[in-house]
């Protein structure tokens, strides 16, 4: 699994807005990798922010 999707399947459990912490909490991932894969994701519009340095996916 691609660390994005891993990220988008993370933020869908959680079944709230979750902050990159929060990600690198329920994934194991390294920091690093979760902002480089948040990067991507907002950059191609699959997650958005509902409050301040919280993402959600896109719905």
């Amino acid at each position: 699994m691609e660390t994005k999707d891993q990220i988008l399947a993370a933020m869908k459990a959680a079944g709230k807005p979750v902050n990159a912490g929060k990600l690198v909490e329920l994934t194991g991932l390294d920091r690093k990798e979760v902002d480089k894969a948040m990067k991507q994701l907002k950059a191609d519009g699959s997650i958005e922010s509902p409050k301040v340095c919280f993402w959600q996916p896109k719905s």
